[in-house]
């Protein structure tokens, strides 16, 4: 069998796969999976991060198996480690850029309910993998693909020509890069947000459609698929999951509460266990964030973790919540004048009193103002912010 013949032979599995399990319907996107193979997109060297299994640096010449394992597995294959500062086969930094697993493409694909001649924007170049699979659907010249990294930028080009695909490319920042072409009749992001640019919602015809993963700082990995109407605002609802990275000019500053300014420090104590809310659904998440506004993080320790509640406005203000094994109280660090943990529990039980609504049930509105985030209907408002 020859190198071509296993190749498509391993496509077709992984399309089967993704069949069965129920991930993948669109016909549309079913053949473009067929005809632009995965491979064609991923590096000779690069870190796969299966499911199962820890990430590991996979090397075509030194192990031929296991990198065509990976290539057609269903997990994302990081390709650019800090920002390009280390070498993927290091194994150890950020990851900063990848090629994303198969099911999370073919779902925000078809999200976007793609048609033949469709324009669309495209944020997020990658390995070029998706622009490849998106100029498939919609037909030559009508994909405009953009990429802040130029070096991941210059790859993706010559990936895409080895393909046979030629969307436009241009290097810049996404968020605010307004490209001719317009107005688009799909945005398709394929990195996070954390806020919807508005300046995706202006290029965006009427009717047209804008699919972004969005992460807003408390919680994350939610699909987001919004519609463009005539008045200039765009309404939608979170469908499902989707893990990306951020948009690098809407990353956050502070990894976790310690790189924030520090003030005098008060402590208390409280009964409500602290994975309680870091390890709240999807839905909970959405409440929360909507509610307060704030950001979270975790850091592990030996025997159980911290849990950092930020202010993103203010970064004297944060609160930390310990969590350890078999405890009946859990210590809480508070500094700055803002009452972070009890915000954040009388949000989580709000959300319970609604009845613990799902993901599904939440969506938002985009204005040139900012963002509403409403429950079941647009005029049920949960939170707004800019």
């Amino acid at each position: 069998m020859t190198a071509v013949d296993d190749a498509s032979l391993r496509a077709a599995r992984l399309m089967e796969r993704l069949t069965s399990s129920g991930q993948l319907h669109d016909t549309y996107v079913r053949e473009a999976f067929r005809d632009v193979p995965r491979h064609r997109f991923v590096p000779r060297i690069a870190l796969a991060c299966p499911n199962d299994r820890e990430a590991h640096v996979i090397d075509r010449d030194r192990d031929p198996s296991a990198w065509w394992d990976a290539v057609y597995d269903d997990a994302p294959i990081v390709t650019q480690l800090d920002d390009g500062a280390t070498d993927v086969h290091i194994g150890n930094g950020d990851y900063t850029s990848s090629c994303s697993a198969p099911s999370t493409v073919a779902s925000l694909l078809e999200l976007a309910d793609l048609e033949r001649h469709h324009r669309v924007l495209e944020i997020g170049t990658g390995t070029g993998w998706t622009a490849a699979l998106t100029s498939h659907i919609v037909g030559e010249g009508s994909v405009v693909s953009i990429e802040v990294d130029g070096d991941v930028a210059k790859q993706a080009a010559s990936n895409l020509a080895a393909a046979g695909y030629a969307p436009k490319l241009l290097i810049g920042d996404g968020a605010t890069l307004r490209p001719e072409g317009g107005p688009f009749d799909r945005v398709h992001a394929t990195c996070a947000v954390s806020c919807v640019p508005y300046e995706w919602i202006e290029q965006t015809r009427p009717g047209g459609t804008v699919v972004t993963p969005y992460s807003p700082g408390f919680g994350y990995s939610h699909e987001l698929r919004l519609v463009v109407k005539p008045d200039g605002t765009a309404v939608g609802r979170f469908p499902g999951f989707a893990s990306y990275m951020l948009l690098r000019s809407q990353r956050r500053g502070a990894a976790n509460g310690r790189e924030w300014a520090e003030h005098d420090i008060t402590r208390s104590t409280t009964r409500i266990d602290p994975r309680t809310i870091a390890h709240a659904s999807a839905g909970a998440d959405l409440a929360v964030f909507a509610l307060t506004g704030v950001h979270t993080r975790t850091e592990a320790d030996a025997d159980g973790f911290t849990l950092w509640v930020l202010d993103p406005d203010d970064a004297g203000r944060w609160t930390a919540v310990n969590y350890q094994p078999g405890d009946d109280e859990y210590e809480v660090q508070q500094a700055g004048n803002r009452d972070l943990w009890g915000e954040v529990t009388s949000a989580y039980f709000t959300w319970v009193g609604w009845g613990q609504p799902d993901r599904d049930r939440f969506g938002m509105t985009v204005t040139p103002d900012g963002e509403r985030l409403w429950l079941d209907r647009p005029d049920d408002i949960v939170g707004s912010h800019r």
